[in-house]
């Protein structure tokens, strides 16, 4: 059974990692900055200095790697497909 999950934890690894550096590639070295956190003084009241954290991802960032991480999923186990819930379209 820790095989199992070894081997599990290290598809989720691989999938995550190859999702980041996709998306930065697409978002190329200006842009992919804004996957990450990148605060300028006064921006944020937690981080009233600023911060620069290029290991943590941004709102904007988590949301383009999920669903990043999303499609690598259904490319590598394209039997999840058909599980896949789409919202309804408004009119």
């Amino acid at each position: 059974m820790n095989q199992v999950k070894s081997k599990i934890e290290q598809a989720k690894e691989t999938i995550i990692r190859k999702a980041e550096v996709k998306k930065r590639k697409q978002m190329g070295p200006e842009y992919s900055k804004l996957l990450f956190l990148q605060l300028k003084p006064g921006e944020h009241p937690n981080y009233p200095e600023g911060k620069e954290d290029n290991t943590h991802f941004s709102e904007l960032g988590a949301r383009l790697i999920a669903q990043q991480i999303f499609r690598e999923i259904l490319v590598q186990f394209p039997e999840l497909a058909t599980r896949v819930v789409r919202p309804a379209k408004k009119s």
